[in-house]
Protein backbone atom coordinates (compact mmCIF):
# COMPACT_ATOMS: atom_id res chain seq x y z
CA UNK A 1 0.00 0.00 0.00
CA UNK A 2 1.25 3.57 -0.61
CA UNK A 3 0.16 7.11 0.95
CA UNK A 4 -1.51 7.51 -2.72
CA UNK A 5 -3.68 4.64 -1.94
CA UNK A 6 -5.62 6.41 0.93
CA UNK A 7 -9.20 8.34 -0.29
CA UNK A 8 -10.27 11.62 -0.41
CA UNK A 9 -10.96 12.36 3.74
CA UNK A 10 -7.93 10.25 4.42
CA UNK A 11 -10.05 6.99 4.33
CA UNK A 12 -8.91 3.33 3.01
CA UNK A 13 -11.63 1.49 1.39
CA UNK A 14 -13.48 -1.08 4.02
CA UNK A 15 -13.43 -4.10 1.66
CA UNK A 16 -9.11 -3.23 1.34
CA UNK A 17 -8.60 -3.03 5.58
CA UNK A 18 -10.87 -6.37 5.72
CA UNK A 19 -8.70 -8.19 3.04
CA UNK A 20 -4.92 -6.86 2.85
CA UNK A 21 -2.46 -8.76 4.80
CA UNK A 22 -0.47 -5.16 5.15
CA UNK A 23 -0.64 -3.94 9.51
CA UNK A 24 -2.48 -0.54 8.40
CA UNK A 25 -3.85 1.62 10.71
CA UNK A 26 -5.63 4.98 9.95
CA UNK A 27 -5.21 7.86 12.62
CA UNK A 28 -7.60 11.56 12.75
CA UNK A 29 -4.87 15.47 13.67
CA UNK A 30 -6.38 14.08 17.16
CA UNK A 31 -4.06 10.73 16.72
CA UNK A 32 -6.70 8.32 17.85
CA UNK A 33 -7.09 5.41 15.67
CA UNK A 34 -10.19 5.63 13.11
CA UNK A 35 -9.43 2.30 10.75
CA UNK A 36 -7.14 -0.49 10.74
CA UNK A 37 -6.85 -3.57 9.10
CA UNK A 38 -8.65 -6.65 10.20
CA UNK A 39 -4.79 -8.44 10.53
CA UNK A 40 -3.98 -6.04 12.69
CA UNK A 41 -6.48 -6.24 14.89
CA UNK A 42 -6.54 -9.87 15.23
CA UNK A 43 -2.31 -9.32 16.19
CA UNK A 44 -2.89 -6.80 18.62
CA UNK A 45 -6.61 -7.20 19.96
CA UNK A 46 -8.76 -4.91 21.94
CA UNK A 47 -5.44 -2.30 21.57
CA UNK A 48 -7.03 -1.62 18.12
CA UNK A 49 -10.06 -0.34 19.50
CA UNK A 50 -11.29 2.59 17.42
CA UNK A 51 -10.79 5.67 19.53
CA UNK A 52 -7.70 4.29 20.94
CA UNK A 53 -4.77 6.88 21.17
CA UNK A 54 -1.60 6.03 18.82
CA UNK A 55 0.73 6.60 22.00
CA UNK A 56 -0.81 3.39 23.56
CA UNK A 57 -0.29 1.11 20.54
CA UNK A 58 3.43 2.97 19.59
CA UNK A 59 4.58 4.61 23.00
CA UNK A 60 7.60 5.84 21.18
CA UNK A 61 5.73 8.72 19.26
CA UNK A 62 5.08 10.20 22.18
CA UNK A 63 8.81 11.95 23.02
CA UNK A 64 12.35 12.29 20.51
CA UNK A 65 13.23 11.56 17.41
CA UNK A 66 10.12 9.79 16.97
CA UNK A 67 7.63 12.47 18.09
CA UNK A 68 9.58 14.98 15.85
CA UNK A 69 9.01 12.52 12.35
CA UNK A 70 5.18 12.16 13.66
CA UNK A 71 4.87 16.07 13.78
CA UNK A 72 6.41 16.32 10.13
CA UNK A 73 3.98 13.70 8.85
CA UNK A 74 1.54 15.43 10.15
CA UNK A 75 1.98 19.10 9.81
CA UNK A 76 4.75 19.38 6.93
CA UNK A 77 3.20 16.21 5.02
CA UNK A 78 6.76 14.32 5.00
CA UNK A 79 6.31 10.28 5.23
CA UNK A 80 8.95 8.93 7.62
CA UNK A 81 9.95 5.07 7.74
CA UNK A 82 10.88 4.73 11.86
CA UNK A 83 11.83 1.48 13.93
CA UNK A 84 9.94 2.17 17.05
CA UNK A 85 8.50 -0.32 20.12
CA UNK A 86 5.18 -1.56 20.31
CA UNK A 87 2.85 -1.04 23.82
CA UNK A 88 4.28 -5.08 23.91
CA UNK A 89 7.62 -3.69 23.50
CA UNK A 90 8.55 -5.50 20.53
CA UNK A 91 10.71 -3.05 17.78
CA UNK A 92 8.93 -3.01 14.59
CA UNK A 93 9.69 -1.11 11.33
CA UNK A 94 6.93 1.81 10.88
CA UNK A 95 6.12 3.60 7.92
CA UNK A 96 4.59 6.96 8.78
CA UNK A 97 2.46 8.51 5.51
CA UNK A 98 0.27 11.90 5.52
CA UNK A 99 -3.22 11.87 5.01
CA UNK A 100 -6.31 14.56 4.34
CA UNK A 101 -7.26 14.16 7.87
CA UNK A 102 -4.01 13.11 9.76
CA UNK A 103 -1.85 10.07 8.83
CA UNK A 104 -1.67 6.57 8.32
CA UNK A 105 0.73 3.71 9.68
CA UNK A 106 2.43 0.60 8.17
CA UNK A 107 3.92 -1.65 10.66
CA UNK A 108 6.32 -4.26 8.69
CA UNK A 109 4.28 -8.08 9.11
CA UNK A 110 7.83 -9.37 8.81
CA UNK A 111 9.51 -7.64 11.60
CA UNK A 112 6.94 -7.85 13.74
CA UNK A 113 6.22 -11.23 14.03
CA UNK A 114 8.64 -13.86 14.41
CA UNK A 115 7.01 -17.30 12.82
CA UNK A 116 5.60 -18.48 15.33
CA UNK A 117 3.63 -15.66 16.30
CA UNK A 118 2.84 -15.45 12.30
CA UNK A 119 1.78 -18.57 12.23
CA UNK A 120 -0.47 -17.91 15.40
CA UNK A 121 -1.64 -14.91 13.97
CA UNK A 122 -2.56 -16.45 10.38
CA UNK A 123 -4.47 -18.85 12.44
CA UNK A 124 -6.09 -16.28 14.83
CA UNK A 125 -7.46 -14.48 11.22
CA UNK A 126 -8.72 -18.07 9.93
CA UNK A 127 -10.72 -18.61 13.57
CA UNK A 128 -12.31 -15.03 13.34
CA UNK A 129 -13.07 -14.51 9.25
CA UNK A 130 -15.57 -16.71 7.25
CA UNK A 131 -13.10 -18.44 4.82
CA UNK A 132 -15.58 -17.91 1.86
CA UNK A 133 -16.27 -14.38 1.77
CA UNK A 134 -13.51 -13.49 3.91
CA UNK A 135 -15.63 -10.97 6.04
CA UNK A 136 -15.61 -11.27 9.59
CA UNK A 137 -17.72 -14.23 11.14
CA UNK A 138 -19.95 -14.76 14.21
CA UNK A 139 -17.58 -15.10 16.99
CA UNK A 140 -16.49 -11.46 15.85
CA UNK A 141 -19.81 -9.88 15.46
CA UNK A 142 -20.54 -11.60 19.20
CA UNK A 143 -17.36 -9.89 20.13
CA UNK A 144 -17.52 -6.57 18.71
CA UNK A 145 -20.80 -6.35 19.93
CA UNK A 146 -19.84 -6.99 23.23
CA UNK A 147 -17.27 -4.36 22.71
CA UNK A 148 -19.51 -1.78 21.58
CA UNK A 149 -21.97 -2.20 24.33
CA UNK A 150 -19.91 -1.85 27.09
CA UNK A 151 -20.07 1.17 29.70
CA UNK A 152 -16.93 3.21 29.25
CA UNK A 153 -16.61 6.15 32.09
CA UNK A 154 -20.59 6.09 32.82
CA UNK A 155 -21.59 6.16 29.27
CA UNK A 156 -23.06 3.90 26.48
CA UNK A 157 -22.00 4.93 22.99
CA UNK A 158 -24.88 4.75 20.47
CA UNK A 159 -24.56 2.01 18.15
CA UNK A 160 -26.15 0.19 15.27
CA UNK A 161 -26.92 -3.24 14.13
CA UNK A 162 -27.96 -4.16 10.58
CA UNK A 163 -29.13 -7.68 10.10
CA UNK A 164 -28.73 -8.58 6.45
CA UNK A 165 -31.15 -11.83 5.03
CA UNK A 166 -30.75 -12.64 1.03
CA UNK A 167 -34.51 -12.84 -0.17
CA UNK A 168 -34.95 -16.08 -1.96
CA UNK A 169 -31.18 -17.55 -1.84
CA UNK A 170 -33.07 -21.11 -1.06
CA UNK A 171 -33.99 -21.57 -4.04
CA UNK A 172 -31.16 -20.54 -6.08
CA UNK A 173 -29.05 -22.65 -3.69
CA UNK A 174 -31.64 -25.61 -4.17
CA UNK A 175 -32.05 -25.37 -7.77
CA UNK A 176 -28.64 -24.59 -9.50
CA UNK A 177 -26.40 -26.21 -6.69
CA UNK A 178 -24.14 -25.22 -4.08
CA UNK A 179 -21.08 -23.97 -6.26
CA UNK A 180 -23.61 -21.33 -7.66
CA UNK A 181 -24.91 -20.50 -4.16
CA UNK A 182 -21.49 -20.20 -2.83
CA UNK A 183 -20.54 -17.76 -5.91
CA UNK A 184 -23.80 -15.89 -5.10
CA UNK A 185 -22.41 -15.07 -1.31
CA UNK A 186 -19.15 -13.89 -2.43
CA UNK A 187 -20.42 -11.28 -4.90
CA UNK A 188 -23.02 -10.67 -2.29
CA UNK A 189 -20.31 -9.60 0.55
CA UNK A 190 -18.97 -7.29 -2.01
CA UNK A 191 -22.13 -5.58 -2.39
CA UNK A 192 -21.90 -5.10 1.34
CA UNK A 193 -18.61 -3.81 1.64
CA UNK A 194 -19.35 -1.13 -1.05
CA UNK A 195 -22.47 0.37 1.05
CA UNK A 196 -20.58 0.50 4.12
CA UNK A 197 -19.65 3.92 5.65
CA UNK A 198 -16.13 5.39 7.99
CA UNK A 199 -15.92 2.57 10.72
CA UNK A 200 -18.36 0.43 9.59
CA UNK A 201 -17.92 -3.43 9.82
CA UNK A 202 -19.56 -6.52 7.84
CA UNK A 203 -20.02 -9.98 9.15
CA UNK A 204 -21.42 -13.11 7.97
CA UNK A 205 -22.65 -14.88 10.49
CA UNK A 206 -24.76 -17.74 9.24
CA UNK A 207 -25.74 -19.33 5.68
CA UNK A 208 -27.04 -16.11 3.92
CA UNK A 209 -27.20 -13.75 6.80
CA UNK A 210 -25.16 -11.03 6.99
CA UNK A 211 -24.75 -7.80 9.53
CA UNK A 212 -22.87 -4.58 9.77
CA UNK A 213 -21.83 -2.71 12.89
CA UNK A 214 -22.03 0.72 13.45
CA UNK A 215 -20.66 2.90 16.33
CA UNK A 216 -21.14 6.45 17.47
CA UNK A 217 -23.48 6.98 14.31
CA UNK A 218 -26.45 8.83 14.03
CA UNK A 219 -29.48 6.31 13.79
CA UNK A 220 -30.27 8.46 9.91
CA UNK A 221 -27.04 6.98 8.87
CA UNK A 222 -28.09 3.08 9.55
CA UNK A 223 -31.17 3.51 8.01
CA UNK A 224 -29.11 5.18 5.15
CA UNK A 225 -26.79 1.91 5.07
CA UNK A 226 -29.79 0.07 4.59
CA UNK A 227 -31.78 1.72 2.30
CA UNK A 228 -28.00 1.66 0.11
CA UNK A 229 -28.15 -2.23 0.38
CA UNK A 230 -31.69 -2.75 -0.72
CA UNK A 231 -31.09 -0.71 -3.63
CA UNK A 232 -27.93 -2.41 -4.43
CA UNK A 233 -29.40 -5.70 -4.38
CA UNK A 234 -32.00 -4.54 -6.53
CA UNK A 235 -29.22 -5.01 -9.66
CA UNK A 236 -29.09 -8.85 -11.15
CA UNK A 237 -26.16 -11.00 -9.92
CA UNK A 238 -24.68 -12.34 -13.07
CA UNK A 239 -23.55 -16.16 -12.69
CA UNK A 240 -22.57 -18.22 -15.57
CA UNK A 241 -24.33 -15.75 -17.72
CA UNK A 242 -27.42 -15.96 -15.82
CA UNK A 243 -29.08 -13.05 -14.24
CA UNK A 244 -30.40 -13.90 -10.67
CA UNK A 245 -32.70 -11.74 -8.84
CA UNK A 246 -31.33 -11.96 -4.93
CA UNK A 247 -32.93 -9.36 -3.07
CA UNK A 248 -32.02 -8.00 0.50
CA UNK A 249 -34.17 -7.19 3.47
CA UNK A 250 -32.55 -5.54 6.67
CA UNK A 251 -33.81 -5.34 10.26
CA UNK A 252 -32.31 -2.51 12.07
CA UNK A 253 -31.87 -1.99 16.37
CA UNK A 254 -30.15 0.27 17.73
CA UNK A 255 -28.40 0.05 21.00
CA UNK A 256 -28.29 0.55 24.00
CA UNK A 257 -31.61 2.05 23.12
CA UNK A 258 -32.80 -1.52 21.84
CA UNK A 259 -30.43 -3.85 24.02
CA UNK A 260 -27.86 -3.20 26.50
CA UNK A 261 -26.04 -6.37 25.66
CA UNK A 262 -25.12 -8.39 22.14
CA UNK A 263 -27.62 -10.79 22.05
CA UNK A 264 -30.44 -8.63 23.58
CA UNK A 265 -29.74 -6.30 20.10
CA UNK A 266 -29.85 -9.04 17.72
CA UNK A 267 -32.75 -10.50 18.82
CA UNK A 268 -34.26 -6.82 18.56
CA UNK A 269 -32.53 -6.66 15.29
CA UNK A 270 -33.48 -10.14 14.07
CA UNK A 271 -36.98 -9.31 14.56
CA UNK A 272 -36.96 -6.02 12.98
CA UNK A 273 -35.52 -8.52 9.93
CA UNK A 274 -38.62 -10.43 9.60
CA UNK A 275 -41.00 -7.66 10.23
CA UNK A 276 -38.89 -6.76 6.72
CA UNK A 277 -39.73 -10.02 5.40
CA UNK A 278 -43.42 -10.08 5.97
CA UNK A 279 -43.81 -6.28 4.45
CA UNK A 280 -43.27 -8.13 1.19
CA UNK A 281 -39.27 -8.60 1.54
CA UNK A 282 -36.41 -6.36 -0.30
CA UNK A 283 -37.24 -3.21 2.11
CA UNK A 284 -35.46 -2.18 5.44
CA UNK A 285 -37.40 -1.76 8.88
CA UNK A 286 -35.95 -0.39 12.45
CA UNK A 287 -37.33 -2.37 15.63
CA UNK A 288 -40.16 -1.16 17.85
CA UNK A 289 -41.53 -2.61 20.61
CA UNK A 290 -44.75 -3.73 18.76
CA UNK A 291 -42.93 -6.36 16.32
CA UNK A 292 -42.88 -8.60 19.28
CA UNK A 293 -46.39 -8.78 19.53
CA UNK A 294 -45.99 -9.77 15.65
CA UNK A 295 -43.60 -12.71 16.58
CA UNK A 296 -45.44 -13.88 19.00
CA UNK A 297 -48.47 -14.32 16.72
CA UNK A 298 -46.39 -15.46 14.11
CA UNK A 299 -45.41 -18.13 16.60
CA UNK A 300 -49.24 -19.53 17.28
CA UNK A 301 -49.73 -19.34 14.12
CA UNK A 302 -46.56 -21.93 13.43
CA UNK A 303 -48.34 -24.03 16.27
CA UNK A 304 -51.85 -23.75 14.87
CA UNK A 305 -50.74 -24.65 11.34
CA UNK A 306 -49.96 -27.85 11.83
CA UNK A 307 -53.58 -28.67 13.29
CA UNK A 308 -55.40 -26.82 10.97
CA UNK A 309 -56.10 -29.68 7.83
CA UNK A 310 -56.83 -31.59 10.90
CA UNK A 311 -59.53 -29.57 12.37
CA UNK A 312 -61.13 -28.57 8.48
CA UNK A 313 -59.04 -24.68 9.35
CA UNK A 314 -58.53 -24.73 5.51
CA UNK A 315 -60.76 -23.98 2.72
CA UNK A 316 -60.91 -22.85 -0.90
CA UNK A 317 -62.27 -19.71 -3.04
CA UNK A 318 -61.96 -19.43 -6.57
CA UNK A 319 -61.85 -16.88 -9.26
CA UNK A 320 -63.26 -17.53 -12.55
CA UNK A 321 -61.33 -17.29 -15.86
CA UNK A 322 -62.88 -16.15 -19.07
CA UNK A 323 -62.55 -15.78 -22.71
CA UNK A 324 -62.00 -12.36 -24.22
CA UNK A 325 -66.11 -12.88 -25.48
CA UNK A 326 -67.12 -13.26 -21.80
CA UNK A 327 -67.37 -16.97 -21.57
CA UNK A 328 -66.28 -18.56 -18.82
CA UNK A 329 -63.69 -21.84 -18.63
CA UNK A 330 -62.27 -22.35 -15.58
CA UNK A 331 -61.93 -21.50 -12.14
CA UNK A 332 -58.60 -20.72 -10.01
CA UNK A 333 -58.22 -22.46 -6.74
CA UNK A 334 -57.15 -19.88 -4.02
CA UNK A 335 -56.49 -21.54 -0.13
CA UNK A 336 -57.35 -19.80 2.27
CA UNK A 337 -57.32 -20.19 6.51
CA UNK A 338 -60.61 -19.92 8.73
CA UNK A 339 -58.54 -19.61 11.66
CA UNK A 340 -61.06 -19.89 15.04
CA UNK A 341 -59.21 -17.17 16.92
CA UNK A 342 -57.52 -14.61 14.80
CA UNK A 343 -60.27 -15.31 11.33
CA UNK A 344 -59.79 -15.52 7.96
CA UNK A 345 -56.05 -15.47 6.96
CA UNK A 346 -54.48 -15.00 3.63
CA UNK A 347 -52.27 -17.47 1.93
CA UNK A 348 -49.13 -14.88 1.31
CA UNK A 349 -49.22 -14.84 5.39
CA UNK A 350 -49.25 -18.39 6.21
CA UNK A 351 -47.69 -20.04 3.14
CA UNK A 352 -44.18 -19.25 3.92
CA UNK A 353 -44.96 -20.80 7.21
CA UNK A 354 -45.65 -23.72 5.62
CA UNK A 355 -42.70 -23.96 3.30
CA UNK A 356 -40.25 -23.76 6.05
CA UNK A 357 -41.59 -26.00 8.72
CA UNK A 358 -42.08 -28.70 5.85
CA UNK A 359 -45.83 -28.68 5.71
CA UNK A 360 -46.49 -27.93 2.38
CA UNK A 361 -46.65 -31.33 0.40
CA UNK A 362 -48.80 -32.09 2.89
CA UNK A 363 -51.41 -28.99 2.11
CA UNK A 364 -50.49 -29.09 -1.33
CA UNK A 365 -51.97 -32.18 -1.50
CA UNK A 366 -55.26 -31.06 0.12
CA UNK A 367 -55.79 -27.76 -2.27
CA UNK A 368 -55.05 -30.59 -5.53
CA UNK A 369 -57.47 -32.99 -4.08
CA UNK A 370 -59.79 -30.57 -2.96
CA UNK A 371 -60.26 -28.11 -5.57
CA UNK A 372 -60.27 -31.50 -8.21
CA UNK A 373 -63.97 -33.06 -5.83
CA UNK A 374 -65.35 -29.35 -6.26
CA UNK A 375 -64.89 -29.05 -9.91
CA UNK A 376 -66.61 -32.79 -9.76
CA UNK A 377 -69.86 -30.99 -9.69
CA UNK A 378 -69.21 -28.63 -12.25
CA UNK A 379 -69.91 -28.51 -15.94
CA UNK A 380 -67.42 -31.02 -17.14
CA UNK A 381 -65.59 -28.24 -19.80
CA UNK A 382 -64.77 -26.58 -16.77
CA UNK A 383 -61.03 -26.25 -15.93
CA UNK A 384 -59.45 -25.77 -12.49
CA UNK A 385 -56.24 -24.55 -11.78
CA UNK A 386 -53.99 -24.77 -8.78
CA UNK A 387 -50.80 -23.04 -7.78
CA UNK A 388 -47.72 -24.97 -6.86
CA UNK A 389 -45.60 -24.05 -4.25
CA UNK A 390 -41.65 -24.81 -4.99
CA UNK A 391 -41.46 -27.14 -2.35
CA UNK A 392 -44.31 -29.31 -3.83
CA UNK A 393 -42.16 -29.07 -7.35
CA UNK A 394 -38.80 -30.40 -6.02
CA UNK A 395 -40.46 -33.14 -3.56
CA UNK A 396 -40.23 -35.70 -6.15
CA UNK A 397 -43.20 -36.93 -4.94
CA UNK A 398 -45.77 -34.72 -7.47
CA UNK A 399 -46.41 -37.19 -10.01
CA UNK A 400 -47.49 -39.96 -7.71
CA UNK A 401 -49.55 -36.95 -5.71
CA UNK A 402 -51.20 -35.86 -8.97
CA UNK A 403 -51.87 -39.56 -10.15
CA UNK A 404 -53.22 -40.59 -6.99
CA UNK A 405 -55.67 -37.61 -6.75
CA UNK A 406 -57.25 -38.20 -10.62
CA UNK A 407 -57.49 -41.81 -9.39
CA UNK A 408 -59.34 -40.90 -6.17
CA UNK A 409 -62.15 -37.95 -7.43
CA UNK A 410 -62.43 -39.27 -11.31
CA UNK A 411 -61.85 -35.99 -12.89
CA UNK A 412 -60.43 -36.14 -16.43
CA UNK A 413 -56.49 -35.03 -16.36
CA UNK A 414 -57.31 -32.39 -18.88
CA UNK A 415 -59.51 -30.35 -17.09
CA UNK A 416 -56.39 -29.93 -14.44
CA UNK A 417 -54.11 -27.04 -15.10
CA UNK A 418 -51.04 -26.77 -12.79
CA UNK A 419 -49.40 -23.25 -12.48
CA UNK A 420 -45.92 -22.91 -11.31
CA UNK A 421 -43.25 -20.13 -11.12
CA UNK A 422 -39.96 -19.50 -12.95
CA UNK A 423 -37.55 -19.72 -9.32
CA UNK A 424 -38.43 -23.50 -9.77
CA UNK A 425 -36.93 -23.76 -13.18
CA UNK A 426 -33.38 -22.10 -12.34
CA UNK A 427 -31.38 -24.89 -14.12
CA UNK A 428 -33.09 -26.97 -16.97
CA UNK A 429 -32.41 -30.29 -14.80
CA UNK A 430 -33.03 -33.53 -16.23
CA UNK A 431 -35.67 -33.95 -12.69
CA UNK A 432 -37.41 -30.95 -14.17
CA UNK A 433 -38.09 -32.30 -17.15
CA UNK A 434 -38.85 -35.35 -16.17
CA UNK A 435 -41.86 -34.23 -13.55
CA UNK A 436 -43.16 -32.09 -16.59
CA UNK A 437 -43.18 -34.77 -19.32
CA UNK A 438 -44.53 -37.07 -17.22
CA UNK A 439 -47.43 -34.44 -16.17
CA UNK A 440 -47.82 -33.60 -19.92
CA UNK A 441 -48.08 -37.74 -20.40
CA UNK A 442 -50.80 -37.86 -17.92
CA UNK A 443 -52.80 -35.21 -19.70
CA UNK A 444 -52.16 -32.21 -17.32
CA UNK A 445 -51.83 -28.89 -18.66
CA UNK A 446 -49.27 -26.89 -17.44
CA UNK A 447 -48.71 -22.90 -17.02
CA UNK A 448 -45.92 -20.59 -16.11
CA UNK A 449 -47.30 -18.53 -13.57
CA UNK A 450 -46.33 -14.51 -12.72
CA UNK A 451 -44.27 -14.55 -16.41
CA UNK A 452 -42.16 -11.46 -16.68
CA UNK A 453 -41.05 -10.40 -12.84
CA UNK A 454 -38.66 -13.29 -12.07
CA UNK A 455 -35.76 -14.78 -14.49
CA UNK A 456 -37.77 -14.83 -17.51
CA UNK A 457 -35.75 -17.18 -19.10
CA UNK A 458 -36.97 -17.77 -23.08
CA UNK A 459 -34.94 -21.19 -22.75
CA UNK A 460 -37.86 -22.23 -20.32
CA UNK A 461 -40.24 -21.80 -23.17
CA UNK A 462 -38.81 -23.99 -25.88
CA UNK A 463 -37.65 -26.66 -23.32
CA UNK A 464 -40.67 -27.42 -21.04
CA UNK A 465 -44.06 -28.54 -22.38
CA UNK A 466 -46.13 -25.62 -21.08
CA UNK A 467 -49.69 -24.93 -22.15
CA UNK A 468 -50.28 -21.21 -21.19
CA UNK A 469 -48.64 -18.80 -20.08
CA UNK A 470 -49.87 -16.15 -17.15
CA UNK A 471 -48.63 -12.28 -17.43
CA UNK A 472 -47.74 -11.09 -14.31
CA UNK A 473 -50.52 -7.97 -12.63
CA UNK A 474 -47.51 -5.88 -12.32
CA UNK A 475 -47.27 -5.30 -16.26
CA UNK A 476 -51.49 -5.46 -16.77
CA UNK A 477 -51.83 -2.67 -13.66
CA UNK A 478 -51.26 0.37 -16.33
CA UNK A 479 -51.28 -1.77 -19.41
CA UNK A 480 -53.82 0.98 -21.11
CA UNK A 481 -51.92 4.32 -20.58
CA UNK A 482 -48.20 3.26 -20.46
CA UNK A 483 -46.40 2.93 -23.56
CA UNK A 484 -43.73 0.18 -21.90
CA UNK A 485 -45.97 -2.13 -20.72
CA UNK A 486 -47.97 -2.33 -23.88
CA UNK A 487 -44.83 -3.36 -25.56
CA UNK A 488 -43.82 -6.12 -23.37
CA UNK A 489 -47.57 -7.50 -22.90
CA UNK A 490 -47.97 -7.13 -26.88
CA UNK A 491 -44.21 -8.96 -27.03
CA UNK A 492 -45.44 -11.66 -24.79
CA UNK A 493 -48.63 -12.10 -26.46
CA UNK A 494 -47.08 -12.69 -29.54
CA UNK A 495 -44.51 -14.44 -28.29
CA UNK A 496 -46.69 -16.94 -26.28
CA UNK A 497 -49.06 -17.63 -29.84
CA UNK A 498 -46.03 -17.96 -31.83
CA UNK A 499 -45.33 -21.26 -29.34
CA UNK A 500 -48.85 -22.25 -29.27
CA UNK A 501 -49.32 -21.09 -25.86
CA UNK A 502 -52.53 -20.18 -24.35
CA UNK A 503 -51.99 -16.47 -22.76
CA UNK A 504 -54.14 -15.34 -19.63
CA UNK A 505 -53.31 -11.73 -18.31
CA UNK A 506 -54.10 -11.70 -14.00
CA UNK A 507 -55.02 -8.64 -12.52
CA UNK A 508 -57.66 -7.34 -14.78
CA UNK A 509 -59.42 -4.69 -12.68
CA UNK A 510 -60.68 -1.81 -15.01
CA UNK A 511 -62.86 -2.09 -17.78
CA UNK A 512 -59.84 -0.44 -19.97
CA UNK A 513 -57.76 -2.59 -19.32
CA UNK A 514 -60.28 -5.49 -20.06
CA UNK A 515 -60.81 -4.02 -23.69
CA UNK A 516 -56.94 -3.08 -24.32
CA UNK A 517 -55.93 -6.89 -23.93
CA UNK A 518 -59.14 -8.04 -26.16
CA UNK A 519 -57.93 -5.85 -29.03
CA UNK A 520 -54.32 -6.82 -28.38
CA UNK A 521 -55.56 -10.64 -28.75
CA UNK A 522 -55.40 -11.87 -25.10
CA UNK A 523 -56.88 -15.48 -24.34
CA UNK A 524 -57.73 -15.46 -21.19
CA UNK A 525 -58.58 -12.53 -18.35
CA UNK A 526 -58.68 -12.98 -15.01
CA UNK A 527 -59.40 -10.43 -12.05
CA UNK A 528 -61.91 -8.15 -9.80
CA UNK A 529 -63.46 -6.61 -12.82
CA UNK A 530 -64.41 -10.05 -14.41
CA UNK A 531 -65.27 -12.44 -11.54
CA UNK A 532 -64.79 -11.85 -8.02
CA UNK A 533 -62.62 -14.32 -5.63
CA UNK A 534 -66.17 -16.40 -4.47
CA UNK A 535 -66.91 -19.48 -2.36
CA UNK A 536 -66.77 -23.09 -3.12
CA UNK A 537 -70.61 -23.07 -2.84
CA UNK A 538 -70.77 -19.55 -5.09
CA UNK A 539 -68.50 -21.31 -7.84
CA UNK A 540 -70.72 -24.19 -8.06
CA UNK A 541 -73.73 -22.43 -8.85
CA UNK A 542 -71.89 -19.78 -10.87
CA UNK A 543 -70.55 -22.74 -13.01
CA UNK A 544 -73.65 -24.45 -13.46
CA UNK A 545 -74.90 -20.99 -14.71
CA UNK A 546 -72.32 -20.39 -16.91
CA UNK A 547 -72.42 -24.56 -18.12
CA UNK A 548 -76.12 -23.81 -19.06
CA UNK A 549 -75.46 -20.34 -21.18
CA UNK A 550 -73.03 -22.35 -23.00
CA UNK A 551 -75.12 -25.06 -23.45
CA UNK A 552 -77.97 -22.57 -24.78
CA UNK A 553 -75.59 -20.55 -26.96
CA UNK A 554 -74.93 -24.05 -28.97
CA UNK A 555 -78.15 -24.92 -29.45
CA UNK A 556 -78.79 -21.47 -31.16
CA UNK A 557 -75.56 -21.99 -33.06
Amino acid sequence: MRAGDVADGGLVPPEFLENTRELVSIYDRELTLTQCAARLKTLRGDRMSIGASLFDIYPDFATGDARKALDRALFAKAPAILNLATASRREVEVRVFPTAAGIGLIESAEVAMAPAEADHSELLHQATHDVLTGLQNRQRLSDRLKEILATRNGMRERSALLQIDLDDFKSVNDTLGHGTGDALLKLAANRIRGVLQEGDSAYRYAGDEFAIIQYGKDPSEAESVAHALVDAFKVPFIINEMPLFVGASVGIAFGPQHGGQGEELMKAADIALYAAKGDGRGCARVFNRSMLLLIEQRENLRRSLRLALERQELLLEYQPLLRSSGQVVGFEALVRWDHPEVGRITPNVFIPIAEADGLMEEIGRWVLEEACRQAMTWPDSLSIAVNLSPAQFLSGTLTDVVAQVIDSTGIRADRIELEITESVLLEETVDNLDTLNTLNVLGIRISLDDFGTRYSSLSYLKNFPFDSLKIDRYFIQDVERERKSQTIVRTIIGMAHGLDMIVTAEGVETAPQAQWLINEGCDLLQGLHLGQVMSAEKARMYASKAGTSRRRRERIN
